[in-house]
């Protein structure tokens, strides 16, 4: 009897003794919010094979950091009409970065006459208000400006 009595005191009185302190707690860091980029597509009536080209392009880049893309289904000019902010300014690129929730815009511009093209490529940061990178090539034909999408996308991408 006396065995027993001392043997569950001792486990009581070891258990009390040893939970004296609380393990340290790790501290709780949130997880990082997830990079969204939207890709939209160029349009061009004069430069249609050109304005493919680059859309594609656009489609493939891929930028570190980023955890999700996606490609909108209408031009710059579509959803800029739809947010009714046709400027080409940082305040209307927010605007449309607002209105598809994402953190990037990759988009392109083309403009020209005649057989020569002028294509405008910009990564645009929603969240910090500012043009990250643009890009500006003037090509003299459209095959020229087809050749070239992918490198003129991936020099404002890399």
């Amino acid at each position: 009897m006396f065995l027993r009595t001392f043997g569950r005191l001792a486990v009581i009185s070891t258990m009390a003794c040893g939970a004296s302190h609380p393990p340290p707690v790790a501290p709780v860091t949130p997880p990082r919010p997830k990079l969204q980029l939207a890709v939209i597509p160029a349009e061009s009536d004069a430069f249609p094979d050109a304005a493919r080209a680059i859309s594609r392009s656009l489609a493939a880049a891929k930028l570190r950091g980023v955890d999700q893309t996606r490609v909108s289904k209408a031009s710059l000019e579509v959803v800029q009409l739809s947010i009714e902010c046709v400027d080409a300014t940082a305040v209307c690129y927010e605007a449309i970065g607002r209105s598809l929730a994402v953190n990037r815009l990759l988009f392109a511009r083309i403009d020209g006459a005649r057989r020569r093209l002028k294509v405008t490529i910009t990564l645009y940061d929603v969240d910090a208000k500012a043009v990250t990178r643009t890009r500006v090539r003037e090509f003299a034909t459209e095959d020229a400006a087809t050749a070239g999408a992918d490198a003129l996308v991936a020099e404002v991408t890399r």
